[in-house]
């Protein structure tokens, strides 16, 4: 079954500190999370206040249905963050053969 994996960089620039960060990046991934049948995770250590990465996975039988989720997810997160005044940097999207 294919797996499809995808990395948001999100930069926060009016982030003052951790809590600053984590409300957005918390609000990130429960808004992905609920709209979509996603897992999403932090994938750093919060170290630094205006930057986060999330990774996610999605698990279906078909590479063209994860293609076009992924797509979804890719536009949701760039609108979500924009909402935070965040944004998405950079993403990468790749699907895994069985």
């Amino acid at each position: 079954m294919p797996i499809g994996r995808m990395t948001l960089e999100i930069e926060i620039p009016n982030a003052q500190s951790l809590k600053d960060r984590r409300q957005v990046v918390r609000s990130i991934k429960e808004k992905l999370r609920h709209s979509f049948n996603i897992s999403i995770a932090e994938l750093d250590d919060g170290i630094v206040w205006n930057r986060a990465s999330l990774g996610i996975a999605a698990i279906s039988s078909s590479p063209s249905y994860l293609t076009g989720q992924l797509e979804q997810v890719d536009r949701a997160a760039h609108s979500f963050a924009a909402g935070l005044s965040a944004e998405i940097t950079d993403s990468f999207a790749e699907i895994l053969p069985d």
